[in-house]
């Protein structure tokens, strides 16, 4: 099946303040809902992406035991999202509480205001250590409600929900630019961890969400522009794999880019020249091996911590995330669930421990195939260290 290009808008998937944040889907953000654990605990994801590089963007509704819900790192709220969550708050109360859980991923900052103007009784409650840029503006001048608005205090104890639910804050490290925070969500009755950015899980076939609709699938399954975008038998997971190795390494080892020059005269041979379609750009070149570098990276579904942020932030204070990290593996958690790729994931506190194990210098060498795809990371990093953009890691603690 050839898909042909054709722009669907639907003012339930609506979401006007993407201008914000412009990655796609934009203006249009479509959310499925999942319940986890009936009557107690639901997912709402939503995908987003650059050159359709799609993944989910989750976040969680909790039941609380004296009624009402709380809810961890909110998406879009598109009438579609508000009309699934209305149905929740008819049988369970309405929204009590909203945790902003990071202090860097914009992309969960941006859903929160309207959110909270949405639920005008609702506590918002941040993660400590906010910043912004280019200017560093205060949480007011986002949008966020002066008067409901709390810094989550270090003791969870001190919160009207931490009879319910225990945390931990991660830093704020600092990165020089700017600094990393997040605080992670124990649910002690469902046994579940809630966590934003610093683990995941990667899946072999591509979510459920993301095939709501196969088009960035099957524009990255494709070898050549000059191939149709087509749904055919297997292109969807080949599409989802290859989009992956993009999110979290960048460029893997066996990714060549092609010049703009290049690719725009390759381009001419497209057969889909149209605006949806990049006007035929597709200025890759997947080696024949490709697959070996997902196989690297998928770890047959391992819980892991994003390359990303073993390269070029956890690594700046090892120390303090050994300690953080020592501390939510204590907790009995038999789930984790995570803002991104797979959710939930059925894990405990010691293989929590294992996804960082590259934080002890007699782990740190990663595989061969795995330091590879992880070069142009590597790069980043020391060009960053090099303009001292930011500090360099801190060896002295590994």
């Amino acid at each position: 099946m050839t898909l042909t290009p054709k722009t669907i808008s639907n003012p339930d998937w609506s979401w006007p303040y993407w201008p914000l944040v412009p990655i796609y889907p934009y203006g249009q953000r479509r959310t499925r809902r999942v319940e986890v654990i009936p009557e107690q605990l639901w997912l709402f994801e939503q995908v987003q992406g650059i050159f359709y590089v799609v993944v989910p963007i989750r976040m969680t509704v909790v039941k609380l035991a004296t009624g009402g819900l709380l809810v961890y790192a909110p998406v879009a709220l598109t009438p579609e999202c508000l009309r699934l969550l209305q149905e929740i708050i008819n049988q369970h109360g309405t929204v009590k509480h909203i945790i902003l859980p990071t202090i860097s991923g914009v992309e969960h900052k941006v859903p929160v205001a309207p959110f909270a103007r949405q639920f005008p009784k609702a506590q918002v409650w941040v993660t400590p250590g906010h910043w912004s840029f280019p200017l560093n503006l205060p949480l007011t001048w986002l949008g966020l409600p002066p008067r409901r608005t709390q810094v989550l205090p270090a003791d969870s104890t001190q919160t009207p929900f931490g009879k319910e639910f225990d945390y931990a804050i991660l830093g704020p490290l600092n990165l020089g630019l700017g600094k990393f925070g997040e605080t992670v969500f124990f649910h002690r009755r469902s046994r579940s961890l809630l966590v934003t950015d610093v683990v995941l899980s990667v899946s072999e076939i591509p979510p459920e969400v993301v095939q709501l609709d196969p088009y960035p699938l099957l524009f990255h399954a494709r070898d050549e522009p000059t191939d149709a975008i087509r749904d055919l038998p297997g292109y969807r997971t080949k599409g989802w794999q290859r989009i992956c190795l993009f999110a979290l390494y960048f460029r893997p080892s066996t990714l060549e880019t092609i010049d703009l020059p290049q690719a725009w005269q390759a381009a001419k041979g497209a057969l889909d020249r149209s605006a949806k379609a990049y006007w035929g750009l597709y200025p890759f070149d997947w080696a024949i091996d490709w697959q070996a570098s997902f196989q690297a990276l998928h770890q047959n579904g391992r819980l892991q911590v994003a390359p990303i942020l073993q390269q070029l932030i956890l690594n700046r204070d090892p120390a303090a995330v050994r300690q953080w990290c020592d501390r939510v593996a204590q907790w009995n958690f038999k789930q984790i669930i995570p803002c991104h790729f797979t959710a939930p994931i059925a894990v405990e506190g010691t293989e929590f421990q294992q996804a960082f194990t590259f934080l002890h210098q007699k782990d740190v060498q990663a595989p061969s195939l795995a330091r590879q795809d992880s070069a142009v990371l590597s790069a980043i990093d020391a060009e960053l260290i090099k303009r001292k953009i930011t500090p360099p890691p801190n060896m002295s603690s590994f």
